[in-house]
């Protein structure tokens, strides 16, 4: 997409020696080299980060044989006892809908016939 090759630096760089003069060039240069030293290390930093975190999760974890339906919980993580399910109108006996004359909202008000 975009390239630079040597004979644009040398243009750039001289461009750059007669804007600036020779007196503030080797300061900007030595500048812009802490800075992208900077850069790489802050890089170097993230992946190390990155691949210890993987590490400790375990590489076994993301292989094709832990998949699993949605909704099922992780080897290790413990269940929820049968109790804790929440109720759905199905199990509870209850309509789905609020009945006829009735607010669909407790903390909203029966509107008038």
């Amino acid at each position: 997409m975009f390239e630079v090759g040597f004979t644009e630096i040398i243009l750039i760089l001289g461009i750059a020696l007669l804007v600036l003069g020779p007196e503030k060039l080797p300061r900007l240069a030595n500048q812009v080299g802490r800075w992208a030293g900077r850069a790489r290390s802050m890089a170097r930093q993230l992946r190390q980060q990155l691949d210890e975190e993987v590490e400790i999760i375990g590489k076994d974890d993301f292989g094709p044989g832990v998949r699993r339906p949605p909704g099922t919980p992780a080897a290790g993580t413990p269940r929820p006892a049968a109790s804790a399910a929440p109720e759905t109108p199905e199990t509870s006996g209850t309509a789905a809908e609020p009945a006829a004359g009735t607010a669909a909202d407790p903390e909203d008000p029966p509107r008038p016939s």
